[in-house]
């Protein structure tokens, strides 16, 4: 599995998981527009695209530093703010839940929530995604009409199909209860239903910002007001001992509020084309573009979560929670990935041809992923226990082999392409991200499958590691026989040793101290401080490591040693 929501209610961070949650697809898309007032909005302000970056990467390859470099660092930290502001205000909503609610109660909120996204799949048909991919086009092409035409289509369609998906699944709610064994899961489905065609038009909204170049406002939907009234939300509901019924009611009240304000500024910021003649298309361009897409999220979706439908099938709700937990905590470490890998498949897509530097880009992007990453999963494999028992409560910390075993296996796997394949997508190779994609899930359920059983939640993160290791290997070994390109090199090597002298000074810290709030404290001043030590001494920074620092602050510029 091979999700990244921090607050355990099944948003994936892909619009095409069914949630709509833009990132990490994770999002191939820069904010690069804005806008201030709906009246002054020109057509020019809703074009999407341009050759500029294209051109200016293209000469980079006469000048001493890669241009990309930069772009690389410049949009990655700002998509990373966003993350963090995003991961942050996710894992302080888990954190309240498992404080007023027992694990059994969370998990069956998982499953549930699990059961909503996969069904949203099936509901909006990938067609929210035909919005990002047509509107540009007649924008760019001036035909107003036709651009709202999709818009318009798209809503309505959905809102019929998720409707009819949504009666469905109250209808059958206590079937599927009845499957997993939880008689509860009966009112958090008939409850959880109405978010269905909710999910679709909150897709519809992010899907429509990318269309105009207006993300900055979907960061305010997404990153903003939907974690943070969710978050008020529950809170109440969950001081005046709503249990489950005030899990729910937040998140269905968060995503209300966040559609809302989401419709409000994009009636605001696209008055111009909301206000063009209304010129319908013919749908089957847009379905025929669409579907296989949601076939595609089929897999996504299962792959995101099939490790709680194992576990919820074999075991009980309350497995399903601490695992959730467990999953989160490791899955943490993707927060570098899915902040470079936005603007690193652009950045390889323009200069596919130059396999030199493509090959060059892969590498910078390779060591600063596992530069960053490792440190950090050294720290939560040794004191997995210690940050579960205090972030959450000391039951959560059953799943301390849980996350060490994530941790390894999303540092490896996030290092060499990631699950998305960034570096496949950027050459072109969508059919082998795709297969990938395939064995990704086939082998964490058969896996998962099959220990289960018998290890419990530690066979379902065998599953998950297994399979994140097995495509890690097979990106690989793909884009070294389709183009010659590999990541190993001499200053790649020295990354990677620095973490043997981090781990064996952590050690000690965990084994020595006996409360948990000191060793969460220390373990990272030591380890990391280790870490940057080895890597000093190893001569361990380049000159693109100086030109990303750069980008990121003149000050940490300063620090880095130069050779």
């Amino acid at each position: 599995m091979t999700d990244t929501d921090p607050d355990g209610d099944g948003d994936t961070g892909r619009e095409s998981s069914g949630d709509g949650e833009a990132g990490a697809e994770q999002g191939i898309h820069s904010d690069t527009g804005s806008g201030s007032r709906a009246d002054t909005t020109t057509p020019d302000d809703l074009e999407y695209g341009g050759s500029d970056s294209r051109e200016r990467a293209s000469s980079t390859t006469e000048d001493d530093h890669d241009e990309g470099v930069s772009t690389l660092a410049k949009q990655g930290s700002i998509t990373f703010v966003g993350n963090v502001i995003n991961g942050i205000l996710g894992f302080a909503i888990v954190m309240l839940m498992t404080r007023f609610v027992s694990p059994s109660v969370y998990g069956l909120f998982v499953l549930a929530t699990s059961v909503i996204l996969f069904m949203q799949v099936f509901a909006n048909l990938g067609l929210p995604l035909a919005i990002d991919y047509f509107v540009p086009q007649y924008l760019d092409n001036e035909e107003y009409g036709k651009a709202k035409g999709v818009i318009v289509q798209v809503t309505a369609t959905v809102l019929v199909t998720s409707s009819l998906v949504a009666f469905a699944l109250a209808v059958s709610a206590s079937y599927v209860a009845e499957l997993f064994q939880e008689p509860a899961m009966n009112v958090a489905l008939l409850f959880l239903s109405v978010t269905i065609p909710m999910l679709a038009i909150y897709n519809v909204l992010l899907t429509s910002y990318y269309s105009i170049k207006k993300l900055q406002y979907r960061v305010i939907m997404r990153d903003l007001v939907r974690p943070i009234v969710r978050f008020v939300a529950t809170a109440a509901l969950l001081l005046v001992g709503y249990g489950l019924l005030g899990l729910i009611a937040g998140y269905i009240v968060g995503l209300f509020i966040a559609i809302t304000v989401g419709a409000a500024v994009f009636t605001y910021k696209a008055w111009t084309l909301l206000t063009a003649e209304l010129e319908l298309v013919a749908p089957a361009p847009l379905v025929k573009y669409s579907v296989p897409l949601a076939m595609t999220s089929v897999v996504f979706v299962l792959m995101g979560h099939v490790d709680y439908f194992v576990l919820g099938f074999f075991l009980d709700s309350e497995d399903v929670g601490i695992y959730r937990v467990g999953y989160m905590l490791g899955s943490g470490l993707m927060i570098i990935f899915n902040s470079l890998s936005p603007v690193f498949k652009p950045l390889i897509a323009e200069t596919r041809d130059d396999i030199d530097l493509v090959e060059q880009r892969f590498r910078i992007m390779v060591r600063w992923i596992a530069g960053i990453t490792l440190p950090v999963t050294i720290v939560l494999s040794l004191g997995a226990s210690s940050y579960l028992a205090v972030l959450y409560t000391p039951q959560y910390a059953e799943a301390t082999v849980v996350v060490a075993l994530l941790a390894g296996a999303f540092l490896f796997n996030v290092t060499f392409g990631g699950p998305d394949g960034s570096l496949l997508q950027g050459l072109g190779y969508a059919r082998i991200v795709f297969a990938n994609t395939l064995v990704l899930f086939g082998a964490n359920l058969v896996v998962s499958f099959t220990l289960v059983p018998f290890f419990g939640m530690e066979g379902a993160a065998i599953g998950s590691a297994t399979a994140l290791l097995l495509v890690g290997c097979l990106t690989l070994g793909e884009i070294y026989y389709l183009d010659g390109i590999h990541p190993f090199t001499r200053d790649f090597a020295k990354i990677v040793g620095a973490g043997v002298p981090a781990a064996i000074a952590g050690a000690p810290v965990v084994y020595f101290l006996e409360s948990d709030l000191v060793i969460i404290v220390a373990l990272p001043i030591v380890v990391i401080g280790t870490y940057l030590a080895a890597l000093v001494a190893m001569d361990a920074f380049t000159d693109a490591d100086t030109q990303m620092a750069a980008e990121f602050s003149p000050t940490l510029r300063k620090w880095i040693p130069r050779r």
